[in-house]
């Protein structure tokens, strides 16, 4: 068996299957976007989700997290569209209640291109997917906008009244700047289109920057800055 290699191949830490991506579970979610690197809890009350996260659980515990596109109420319980790229991950934690619904958390693991819907053969849906690893690059741009990144997130954790640790501790987690890109923007970057935006980005540097845009656009909410911080 052949392996696709997961995220940048300087700090994978979940190596994902060929034929995991050959059949992949889907999670359909309105405006959810999982990060690689981010954590994402879910309540699972749908009987034919119920049943992913069994067949899940039982296997490699992978699924992708895909957002619906606009319109899909009209056709939600059937196939509504989603979103070309989507974020896989596994389930790290899982909890049945009595009545079997599943209180799950997923761990984001890479970016995927989904290739084509397959036909149903369980009750919730399953694609054909393709790994996106990072783009090559200018290595002195990588660094500096790593640098520029891990700057502003200081300044910010020195800022915030909670959570400062926190940060600090997920920069230190970081040595792959691609992955720190993909931290920082699961942690600190709410809006919808936005994570959807850096999610379909595979150049590890305009990610870097535009990652740091945002942090510095919150450091300048907490510190009055003139122009942008940088």
């Amino acid at each position: 068996m052949t392996d696709a290699a997961a995220l940048d191949p300087c700090c994978a830490d979940d190596v994902i299957a060929d034929a995991e991506l050959a059949r992949l579970p889907i999670f359909p979610l309105p405006n959810a976007v999982l990060l690689p690197g981010g954590l994402m809890p879910l309540h699972v009350f749908e009987p034919r989700y119920r049943e992913l996260v069994q067949d899940a659980l039982a296997g490699h515990r992978l699924l992708a997290i895909a957002r619906l596109r606009p319109g899909y109420q009209r056709d939600y319980h059937g196939r509504p569209p989603v979103y070309d790229h989507a974020g896989v991950g596994r389930i790290i934690a899982s909890d049945e209640t009595a009545d079997g619904r599943f209180m799950i958390v997923v761990r984001g693991v890479g970016r995927v291109d989904v290739s084509g819907e397959l036909p149903a053969e369980r009750s919730y849906r399953e694609v054909a997917a393709r790994l996106l690893p990072d783009l090559p690059c200018c290595q002195d741009q990588l660094g500096r906008a790593h640098g520029q990144l891990l700057a502003l997130c200081e300044r910010l954790s020195q800022a915030l009244d909670r959570g400062g640790d926190q940060l600090r501790a997920l920069l230190a987690s970081c040595s792959c700047p691609g992955a720190c890109a993909d931290a920082i923007a699961a942690a600190l970057v709410f809006d919808h289109d936005e994570r959807q935006a850096l999610l379909e980005r595979r150049d590890p540097v305009a990610r870097l920057d535009r990652v740091a845009e945002h942090v510095g656009k919150l450091l300048c909410e907490l510190v009055p800055c003139r122009g942008a911080a940088n």
